[in-house]
């Protein structure tokens, strides 16, 4: 479920809480966020019960506070996976695929944060998930024709996303899903800077030779497209935008840990400059209730669902760096 419209405006004139940090900040944002959907709309969403819980339990796991209500209602909804593709059917924006790959994100999260113990839930989600894999080991969304975004996620992101969730699941019968996913991520041309990151996040510490390939390319690209300002954007040329960064430091993090998975394309020295760039980027984008500007294809729209899902990828990206 994806909402649309000239919501987010009405988000932006909270006053700033002084005291907090940027992530507090963005974390009491969300905590407000994420409940008002299911309430207001009678259903559940992927940008308030998908993206930005997962920022929320990500953010309880790093041990920060976040009230128990504002997750109650969508912990309980996580755990009952058949009834994700009856939420909200017929909305024009439903997408089963994307919606089980998003749901099944922040079931991971909430799992990683020990607020979801049981495994069936997880189990449940995957077999989903395994059942909407292509023949070319990606997943193919409604919008997969045209590049991503915070809340559409494109091809190579859902991909990556549906990844991590079968990865996480460990069910050995789905090891071919996995085989033909970690095939594809290899081989396919990376076009964007969206493409890049998922694609590196894809491949998380693999180093056979089609992953360093792979993931050489990725960078090369990446390090192409960073903006003066320590952002970047959808493509080479394009305006820098916080959903774009956000993704490219969550991509970047983690080889901070293992830079010779990053050279030649990076050295350690510039993978460190980039990631915190990016971050001071995020920084001074931030608005003063601790959300962001929406990113939107083309830019410059106006959507509550990718207001959203925009501020839950640099919440992700602000924890992962603090």
């Amino acid at each position: 479920l994806l909402a649309s419209g000239a919501g987010a405006a009405a988000h932006l004139v909270a006053a700033k809480p002084q005291d907090a940090s940027p992530e507090a900040r963005a974390i009491a944002f969300l905590a407000g966020e994420v409940p008002r959907w299911s309430v207001e709309n009678n259903c559940f969403s992927c940008h308030n019960n998908g993206d930005a819980a997962r920022a929320l339990y990500t953010a309880v796991g790093q041990d920060y506070t976040v009230e128990a209500e504002a997750l109650r209602a969508t912990t309980a909804w996580l755990q009952n996976p058949a009834a994700w593709d009856d939420n909200a059917l017929g909305l024009e924006f439903a997408d089963k695929t994307l919606a089980r790959i998003q749901f099944a994100g922040a079931l991971v999260d909430a799992m990683l944060a020990d607020q979801i113990r049981d495994p069936v839930p997880l189990a449940d989600a995957v077999a989903l998930i395994a059942a909407d894999q292509t023949d070319d080991g990606s997943w193919e969304l409604d919008t997969s024709g045209s590049i991503g975004s915070p809340a559409t996620y494109g091809r190579t992101l859902a991909t990556w996303a549906a990844l991590r969730a079968l990865r996480q699941a460990d069910r050995p019968d789905l090891a071919p899903v996995i085989a033909r996913a970690d095939a594809w991520v290899r081989d396919v041309e990376v076009q964007t800077v969206i493409d890049a990151a998922a694609l590196v996040l894809a491949l998380g510490g693999a180093d056979d030779r089609a992953a360093l390939a792979q993931r050489q390319r990725c960078l090369v690209l990446l390090m192409e497209g960073l903006a003066p300002s320590g952002g970047w954007g959808a493509y080479l040329a394009s305006v820098v935008e916080p959903f774009d960064t956000a993704l490219v430091v969550l991509a970047l993090q983690p080889l901070l840990g293992q830079s010779e998975l990053a050279v030649p394309a990076i050295d350690a020295g510039l993978l460190t400059e980039m990631v915190a760039g990016g971050r001071a980027f995020l920084l001074e984008a931030q608005l003063g209730d601790g959300s962001w500007v929406e990113t939107t294809r083309p830019a410059g729209q106006q959507s509550y669902a990718q207001y959203i899902s925009t501020t839950a990828w640099a919440t992700l990206a602000l924890l992962a760096t603090r």
